[in-house]
């Protein structure tokens, strides 16, 4: 077994001990059942909104909590003495911070799907491109909160006190359609609330807008290479 390999089950280990993912897997799942349960079926709004409230979870919290806990406790910088580069350990956290918003997104949607009977669309290359942008742009931000906290602890408090905001300006707490005006235009061009709408188009069988598109790409690119020009290993 190579040492990527060994270093990917030791943190499949610790991720699936960590109190965080199980939350991050059953909030949104608490949710959906509560509320969900009440939302006629072919409904096209409410399970997208569980979706990006399960990315956004693990993006916001799960992500930065778990890279600024490491450099805090000095496991990277640790790890520049050894075989395993501190980027190796970033590129498998990012790994598997992914499989983590993907298992919690299919197991919402077959729950969904078979025990609330939720549509589910059939456009299956389109879900996935803006699930995977939308991620992208949660994940860029989460990674620039762990480049500026200055330990596990503070990241963990900037994520938390980040999403509910975001949420709000998404329409995931409040349907865009009932904020006013200002607020949900500006919540368009936010990473989360460009991911709901998308994801909502494309659950209806509509073609996503470009510039939703556009918005998440530019947050996965630039929050992202801000997160790369500050992060630090140590």
């Amino acid at each position: 077994m190579t040492v990527i390999a060994k270093l990917t089950t030791v943190e499949l280990k610790l991720l699936a001990r960590e109190p965080g993912s199980i939350f991050t897997v059953l909030i949104p799942l608490f949710i959906l059942f509560v509320f969900g349960s009440s939302i006629p079926p072919g409904d096209t709004v409410f399970l997208p909104i569980t979706l990006v409230i399960a990315v956004g979870l693990v993006g916001l919290y799960q992500l930065p909590t778990t890279l600024a806990t490491y450099r805090e406790r000095g496991i990277l910088r640790r790890l520049s003495t050894t075989p395993v580069r501190p980027g190796s350990m970033l590129a498998v956290q990012l790994i598997l911070q992914f499989v983590l918003a993907l298992t919690a997104c299919a197991l919402l949607t077959a729950v969904a799907g078979t025990v609330l009977g939720a549509h589910v669309p059939s456009q299956a290359l389109r879900v996935a491109a803006v699930f995977l942008l939308g991620t992208a742009a949660m994940f860029a931000v989460g990674l620039l909160i762990a480049a500026l906290a200055a330990n596990g602890r503070t990241a963990n408090g900037v994520g938390v006190l980040l999403y509910f905001p975001l949420a709000y300006l998404a329409g995931l707490t409040q349907p865009a359609d009932q904020m006013p005006d200002i607020l949900a235009r500006i919540g368009a061009f936010t990473p989360m609330g460009a991911f709901r709408q998308a994801l909502h188009d494309v659950w209806a069988g509509l073609t996503p807008d470009l510039l939703l598109l556009g918005v998440m790409a530019a947050y996965a690119v630039i929050v992202g290479l801000a997160a790369a020009r500050f992060f630090r290993w140590e």
